[in-house]
């Protein structure tokens, strides 16, 4: 773990919070706030420059971590995220189960609070997640031209796939992805398999949807929320909220 400056409130009689930046002394003197480094002296919340301390930018690591953690024994969905502030900041929810992001550019401003619903990361893929759809037993498969290859079932596909779902089929000890589908017509799927394995006749075959679409927020019993701006003018944020609830397995 990195260095931190840690605050004590007298007002709470705690610890409330920690700081970035390490200063070799530190002094608050007619409301406002003195450190020294490099036996130079900085004046806080004065330079034009915000996200900056003893002449370094910071801005890409300028965070706020917070936690919500209401009724802790029971397993909850954090869905969305809501802040209230004078701009959109990007948001990184990690529960003890699952985790998810917002993107700044993700949050809409409606009635002067930013909202946005959380999502899962697009390049992590949950095989316990409801959007895994199971397809049967490959009866042959017969390449067509490079890496693409067609996958005839002895039964029409039906709608619940669509063409950009992940393929994969069962393998030991892990299942394997083939690649993304891009045709469906009738008992054939065209895959594209650019992830390298091909399965063989008989191996059972099963598609993911894009896991970015399909989140419907983290689960977990609590979930910490990193927010990051990296906007060097003033900004302020005033609460922020997620809309919760009850987990029904």
């Amino acid at each position: 773990m990195s260095d931190k400056t840690i605050s004590y409130s007298p007002a709470v009689k705690g610890f409330p919070t920690f700081y970035s930046y390490i200063p070799e002394s530190i002094i608050g003197m007619s409301d406002n706030l003195y450190t020294f480094k490099g036996g130079n002296i900085f004046k806080h919340h004065h330079n034009e420059t915000r996200c900056e301390f003893y002449g370094v930018n910071n801005s890409p690591n300028c965070s706020v971590t917070t936690v919500f953690n209401q009724s802790p024994t029971e397993n909850k969905v954090f869905k969305t995220i809501a802040l209230e502030s004078n701009d959109s900041w990007k948001a990184e929810a990690v529960t003890d189960l699952q985790s998810g992001i917002i993107e700044s550019s993700w949050f809409e401003e409606k009635e002067g609070t930013y909202f946005a619903f959380i999502r899962a990361y697009e390049d992590v893929v949950n095989l316990k997640q409801r959007s895994i759809d199971g397809v049967g037993s490959l009866s042959s498969i017969v390449n067509v031209g490079g890496t693409s290859y067609e996958l005839t079932f002895d039964f029409n596909i039906g709608s619940i796939l669509s063409v950009g779902d992940d393929l994969y089929f069962n393998s030991s000890p892990d299942p394997l992805l083939i690649g993304p589908i891009t045709n469906i017509s009738g008992k054939v799927i065209t895959v594209n398999a650019t992830a390298g394995p091909i399965p063989s006749v008989g191996y059972f075959i099963f598609s993911v949807k894009n896991p970015q679409a399909e989140s419907h927020g983290p689960l977990g019993y609590y979930c910490e929320v990193k927010l990051t701006n990296e906007n060097t003018q003033p900004v302020e944020l005033f609460s922020i909220e997620s809309s919760v609830f009850k987990s029904y397995p």
